[in-house]
């Protein structure tokens, strides 16, 4: 485990999916991040990729090839190479070799960093194409909150979430696990969003986001604590498992979605993919702000 810390806050990394494993309040002691329980959800915050969701049968068509891939892709289940590391920030680096291959044919370098500044935590991650062909892929991060935040007498019923710009969201809905781009719906957040369970009786709640600087913001009125994620990206998911009543909620930014339901199972025509020329490189990142 690699461990990031500062006057305000300790921060652990796992190589393994270069995953965000914990964030504590250094006064506090108070743990930010979902402790990855596998009665409701056994990871923290993985990161999505070459696929963000699920493509339809769990496969896909390129150059006339069919390849098998599961749910987000496989780089949350690789261990990535530290390539730059100090006491507030790491660098993480994954390649493709021959077992992504069998999965997704095309050469990449994935580089996942985390810098730790005062109260908050910058991610960004770097897509290198070093081969000649285009790459296409999708790519989304997925952290996930307590909810309750350090208060064992709170509930996730007095939790909400406060978008900014408040506005009227455009809404994808899910059709089980696929995605329903020509059926978007109104979703008002010019008032906070309460939290229940039954928000993600059909999955996440996914916004469209069009690349506009967004903030989510996970609070309570009882409380002084909460987190902040600010991101510029297409897609955002708000997500809790359900019927399950899990004591947490994610805050995902997506470049990318699941596969919709009209999918040929074509990637190069896939939903909201990326293609990205040879010897080019995509950049996206966020910032996380714990108070």
């Amino acid at each position: 485990m690699i461990t990031l810390n500062n006057e305000y806050l300790t921060v652990q990394v796992n190589p393994l999916g270069a995953e965000l494993s914990s964030v504590k309040d250094n006064e506090s002691g108070l743990e930010y991040m979902w402790q990855a329980d596998k009665a409701y959800w056994g990871r923290h915050a993985p990161i999505l990729f070459p696929i963000v969701g699920r493509l339809q049968d769990n496969q896909y068509r390129l150059d006339g090839k069919v390849y098998q891939m599961t749910q987000h892709g496989f780089a949350r289940d690789r261990t990535f190479t530290v390539v730059d590391q100090d006491t507030t920030h790491v660098s993480l680096e994954l390649k493709a070799d021959a077992e992504t291959k069998a999965l997704f044919p095309s050469d990449f370098i994935l580089t996942i960093s985390y810098e730790l500044v005062d109260h908050q935590l910058k991610f960004s991650a770097d897509v290198a194409n070093p081969a000649d062909d285009t790459l296409t892929f999708s790519l989304g991060a997925h952290p996930g909150f307590n909810v309750p935040l350090g208060d064992p007498t709170a509930d996730f019923t007095d939790y909400q979430v406060t978008v900014s710009p408040k506005k009227v969201y455009q809404r994808v809905p899910l059709v089980g696990p696929y995605s329903d781009t020509q059926h978007s719906v109104p979703l008002d957040l010019t008032q906070p969003l309460s939290l229940n369970h039954g928000l993600f009786d059909h999955d996440a709640q996914v916004l469209t986001l069009d690349n506009h600087e967004t903030t989510v913001m996970l609070s309570t009125p009882d409380s002084d604590h909460g987190v902040a994620l600010t991101v510029a990206a297409p897609y955002l998911g708000i997500w809790s498992p359900y019927p399950k009543q899990a004591p947490f909620v994610c805050f995902e930014p997506w470049w990318g979605l699941a596969d919709d339901v009209q999918a040929t199972g074509d990637l190069e025509t896939k939903v909201a993919i990326h293609h990205l020329a040879g010897h080019e490189n995509f950049q996206a990142a966020y910032q996380i702000t714990y108070f």
